[in-house]
């Protein structure tokens, strides 16, 4: 059985107030099923870490960050390490979100290489897969999601590969107040489980959560839960308001 697995990622909101405010609500609200019956994660701005895990540190909160880079040091401004990440505290980190393949554009073999370096600098990484509009009304919402998974989990072994999350990320439906459907989402988030059982074989496909993300709210949460084969939420807008987060949090036992 699939623990349920809920992360909210901040992008690029809060302040230094706001982000420990936020996280300590979040863990206050989640207690009652954090860690025993669903995976919970906040995930904040680089420069917030640090002080949300101090304050989710007594909870069974985790905590992620928005990227990686994967070389583990070296002369390379602005990008952040593994290393670095569990140093302040992290245990998730985020490869190849929608935004960064397609605001920042980073190319699938970037985001593979970063997959890999996350699991051997001790993260477990979610890697995000997802197609733009266009590949959808294409009828290439296949061919895309298939070219995320084998790039972005190119050279993981089984062991390794039951260190990731999948995130689907129906890239139309971020921000835009349009939600697949709870039928379309499990649609694709069997296709992905095939692709995985092909990969891996049936029992590790079996393991692996596959988390939706795209304009979950409160009122679609359990909905979008009740699908067989979505495990979690990835959660944007919806996870910068406590009350919101906290549930879709109870909405996705």
């Amino acid at each position: 059985m699939r623990k349920p697995f809920v992360a909210g990622n901040w992008k690029l909101n809060t302040d230094s107030h706001l982000s420990v405010a936020l996280a300590k609500a979040v863990a206050a609200g989640s207690a009652d099923l954090a860690g025993d019956r669903v995976s919970v994660a906040v995930i904040p701005p680089f420069v917030y870490l640090q002080a949300v895990a101090k304050a989710v540190s007594s909870s069974a909160v985790a905590v992620g960050a928005q990227d990686v880079y994967f070389e583990p040091k070296g002369a390379f401004t602005g990008e952040i390490s593994p290393a670095m990440l569990k140093d302040v505290g992290c245990t998730y980190v985020l490869c190849g979100h929608s935004e960064r393949r397609h605001v920042i554009r980073e190319s699938d073999e970037l985001v593979g290489k970063k997959v890999t370096a996350a699991i051997h600098g001790g993260l477990l990484p979610i890697l995000c897969v997802g197609e733009l509009l266009e590949e959808r009304d294409g009828g290439k919402m296949e061919q895309v999601v298939e070219r995320h998974l084998w790039t972005g989990l190119a050279g993981l072994d089984v062991e390794k590969m039951s260190a990731v999350t999948i995130a689907y990320e129906p890239v139309w439906a971020i921000g835009t107040g349009r939600t697949a459907t709870p039928q379309q989402a499990q649609e694709v988030h069997q296709f992905i489980r095939g692709l995985l059982a092909k990969m891996y074989g049936k029992d590790l496909a079996a393991e692996i959560r596959i988390l939706y993300g795209g304009s979950v709210k409160p009122d679609n949460a359990k909905e979008l839960m009740a699908q067989a084969d979505v495990d979690g939420l990835l959660v944007g807008g919806a996870s910068l308001k406590a009350d919101d987060f906290v549930k879709i949090i109870h909405a996705s036992v």
